[in-house]
């Protein structure tokens, strides 16, 4: 009896210790996949300065390395990988720019390197894929409408609705982030893992940026429009700013320093200076040059979600889950004012040019206008039914701009503080910008599109969509489209389901110069369309 109970407690301790050896599916791949793999990924081994040309995305991915093995089956002492996590440089220890991982962690990646490298069982919702082989992405349709019926001189019967392009470039994630740059050249747009920067001057991306680190919250291009800093992170690990030089789209900067992810940048007038609102509960003032903080703010009780400048760069006001905002004096670091009278979170906030007035609004949609001297507000306005997700003003002319839940963006009266008119948007608008002379308006929205307003009229200019660099489209209510090459090819155009021959009408409206006119607020007139159908 006491033998048989012997050999049983052996064989339950070593089921025990079997089943307690980490695997890569249920241990391994969780932890790189939070730390290491926005940047150390397949889709990033080109580009070398983000990856190092290492990808581990997958177990057949961290057993290659890159240049050379970073991990040694059996030998965690001698591996790479577990030295890395701990060097004694800051500059170097990985993840790069953020606080090193528990020691815990560390623990786990050598004990499951000893063992061997175990994969472990693959979870059944993890769909099988072949070393380095992307996953084809299951693709949806998106529909672009227009305002275009087809010329009773060239529909048949059948095709009386406007004309509709229709492409399988979905689904889009939302566009959290859109800025127009300073010269009017370019408008950005930032979503889950990337950010398309559109040249308005040919109708067309300018470049696809994907070494950002996980969902882009905000983004802005410098007074000078030589600088895009791009804001993001990973949730309740690391805060993520990274500065791109619009010369060449290099990174050329990353701020680090923020513990949660980062909601709202602004740049000062004369672009010397950086804010950056967390949900770490801070706020930051950086000093570009020097890439250091010269400010941390920790007066907020909740999340901050947004930040913006004073005229002169010597305050920045912020709005917080704490239900205030704060006006707090960069030179001291303390907060000189309070703004708030409201039980709900506020998510927005903006500065009038002159430094006058102070937009807030949030959960609570009322927009409430506050005197900068004495904190008093002065006017609280109604427009949207619900959430307000942004606050801008425009450095030229007395307007502002407003997003909405409710489907809208609302342009107001800076002098009055009246509403001036309603965009209707047919998508939850979570993003919003002005462009530098306030005649344009951009919307990011839930669908995942970007829309373009003429602000005197509320004329819809255009609605663009990108992907990637091969895979984008443009096109105007007019009907007039540019189309990247590889989008044609699966595009279709139709009027109401019945699909339409697509070289006669792309002959027509496939006019990429008259789409960047279009989105510069000229007026188009209707396309022409030469001859019948075939």
């Amino acid at each position: 009896m006491a033998r048989l109970l012997v050999l049983f407690v052996a064989f339950f301790a070593a089921s025990f210790s079997q089943a307690a050896e980490p695997t890569y599916w249920q241990d391994i791949r969780p932890v790189v996949r939070k730390h290491c793999t926005i940047c150390h990924s397949e889709k990033n081994l080109k580009e070398l300065d983000v990856s190092g040309g290492l990808a581990l995305d997958s177990l057949e991915a961290i057993k290659k390395g890159g240049k050379k093995p970073v991990a040694k089956s059996g030998k965690a002492s001698e591996s790479e990988m577990i030295a890395i996590l701990r060097h004694p440089k800051p500059a170097r220890r990985m993840p790069l720019d953020a606080d090193p991982l528990p020691d815990e962690t560390v623990a786990l990646l050598a004990k499951w390197i000893d063992a061997g490298m175990v994969e472990g069982t693959r979870p059944k919702d993890s769909e099988p894929v072949s070393p380095g082989v992307t996953p084809p992405r299951r693709r949806t349709e998106i529909t672009l409408a227009t305002k275009l019926p087809l010329p009773k001189s060239v529909a048949k019967p059948s095709q009386t609705a406007p004309l509709e392009l229709v492409a399988p470039i979905g689904p889009l994630p939302p566009v959290a982030a859109v800025a127009f740059s300073g010269d009017g050249r370019f408008l950005a747009s930032g979503a889950y893992g990337r950010v398309i920067v559109w040249d308005l001057k040919i109708a067309k991306p300018a470049v696809v940026l994907t070494n950002v680190l996980g969902a882009v919250n905000d983004l802005r291009f410098s007074p000078d429009s030589t600088l895009l800093v791009v804001a993001g992170g990973l949730p309740t690990a690391r805060g993520d700013i990274r500065l791109f030089a619009t010369a060449d789209w290099k990174l050329s900067a990353t701020l680090a320093g923020h513990s949660d992810v980062v909601g709202s940048v602004a740049f000062s007038l004369d672009g010397t200076l950086l804010a950056s609102a967390s949900f770490d509960k801070t706020v930051r003032v950086w000093n570009l040059a020097k890439r250091e903080t010269i400010v941390n703010f920790t007066g907020h009780a909740d999340f901050v979600h947004a930040v913006a400048f004073g005229p002169k760069g010597d305050w920045i006001v912020t709005a917080s889950k704490d239900k205030t905002g704060r006006l707090i004096d960069v030179k001291t670091g303390e907060s000189r004012l309070t703004f708030s009278g409201t039980d709900q979170e506020v998510l927005a906030v903006g500065v009038k040019l002159d430094g006058s007035l102070v937009a807030t609004a949030g959960m609570d949609p009322s927009i409430s206008w506050w005197n900068t001297q004495t904190g008093e507000r002065t006017k609280r306005t109604n427009g949207h039914n619900v959430q307000v997700n942004e606050i801008v003003f425009s450095e030229i002319g007395d307007i502002a701009a407003s997003a909405g839940s409710d489907k809208s963006v609302r342009l107001w009266n800076t002098k009055t503080v009246d509403a001036l008119r309603t965009i209707p948007v047919t998508s939850i608008v979570y993003s919003v910008a002005l462009s530098r002379n306030g005649k344009l308006v951009a919307a990011g929205c839930f669908d995942g599109l970007v829309r373009v307003f003429e602000t005197d009229t509320a004329r819809q200019l255009g609605t663009l969509v990108a992907v990637s660099e091969s895979e984008w489209l443009a096109v105007t209510p007019e009907g007039f489209s540019t189309i990247s090459d590889a989008m044609k090819k699966s595009a279709r155009w139709q009027t109401g389901k019945v699909a339409m021959n697509l070289d006669w009408v792309w002959k027509a409206l496939g006019q990429p110069h008259t789409v960047a006119k279009a989105l510069a607020g000229e007026k188009m007139g209707e396309p022409a369309f030469s001859s019948p159908q075939p």
